[in-house]
């Protein structure tokens, strides 16, 4: 009896680790695919070339 409480403990001790960490990759993956997305924003809305643009200087 002890054995398969041992052994459910466990079970769901993975699971939840492992539950955990594909929460935590598909964060990762959403930040990423945020990060591209505001690139091709920024990128689309950057002066074309030969326009004027002050010097930083």
């Amino acid at each position: 009896m002890i054995r398969k409480k041992t052994l459910m403990a466990t079970a769901l001790a993975a699971l939840t680790l492992t539950s955990a960490a594909c929460n935590t990759v598909k964060g990762l993956g959403e930040d990423i695919k945020s990060v591209g997305e505001t690139g091709e924003e920024v990128i689309s809305e950057a002066p074309t070339e030969g326009a004027d643009v002050q010097d930083a200087r």
